[in-house]
């Protein structure tokens, strides 16, 4: 009886559904006159990686710096719409934005580490949050921070060097590590190999098969091959348009909309 009960949770837990822990409805996007999004829904799941594809300028950028209010730095962009996480509306007047982008990390398309130390990097975050302060803890959030990206083994005994003098796949991983570094739940990436070397590409998505067990994760990227590999769920972008959000096996075996078909076979994009 013991047994079979085992059993049974763990089927239950291996077919349990993810929870949602960030939700889109009904999210318009405008650049002054101009729409750039257009009635997107979506949920992103608990420690899955969600895939945004399609081609240049069709909303997939856009809607990624939705999820950490990153639009805001843009005076004439305007956000129409539901976004929420854990439930909370983020987009609430009264919402702390620094809060909310240590909860939803992002790193960019090309490394942009700051002008400082490896070690630097790493404690700017930790220290401005106040989340450590001596020097024992900044010292275990720094290791701590490298090896969760990665990089621990290559750097340990160059945290003193200016992190602008690392490899652009060390750079990329030391920014990933920086974005960590603060505990968040949500990292975004934006197109996050698109100026690396394939070697260093390849250790970037292994790295996020490994950060998704503890973050969940929503990636820009206009390389299907990438996607298929890293994801589980895809969204097909197409001039402003959520067109087709599905597991990703089912958007690249199976795709629902004669878009997104074109888009995979490559007859535009």
């Amino acid at each position: 009886m013991t047994t079979s009960v085992i059993e049974m949770t763990e089927a239950n837990a291996a077919t349990a559904t993810p929870e949602k822990k960030m939700t889109a409805k009904d999210v318009d996007v405008f650049y002054g006159a101009k729409q750039a999004l257009s009635k997107v829904s979506v949920d992103v799941l608990e420690q899955e990686v969600l895939a945004l594809i399609g081609p240049s300028g069709c909303g997939k950028s856009t809607f990624l710096r939705c999820l950490n209010r990153m639009n805001d730095t843009i005076d004439i962009c305007r956000v129409q719409g539901e976004l929420t996480l854990d439930g909370e509306d983020i987009y609430d007047p009264a919402l702390d934005v620094v809060q909310l982008r240590a909860r939803v990390g992002m790193v960019f398309q090309k490394p942009n580490p700051f002008p400082k130390s490896i070690y630097d990097n790493i404690v700017y975050g930790p220290r401005i949050h106040g989340m450590a302060q001596s020097k024992d803890e900044l010292d275990e959030v720094v290791q701590s921070s490298l090896e969760g990206a990665g990089l621990w083994t290559e750097v340990k005994d160059r945290l003193h060097e200016p992190g602008t003098g690392l490899s652009g796949g060390q750079q990329q991983r030391l920014c990933i590590a920086r974005a960590i570094a603060v505990s968040p739940e949500v990292i975004l990436m934006d197109e996050p190999c698109s100026a690396l070397d394939p070697i260093a590409t390849a250790h970037i998505e292994e790295l996020i098969d490994e950060l998704r067990q503890n973050y969940t994760i929503v990636i820009v990227t206009h390389n299907m091959q990438q996607a298929a590999r890293v994801s589980q769920k895809t969204a097909f972008f197409h001039l402003g348009d959520l067109v087709e959000h599905n597991n990703t096996e089912e958007i690249f075996t199976n795709p629902q909309d004669e878009r997104t078909q074109g888009y995979i076979t490559g007859r535009y994009g």
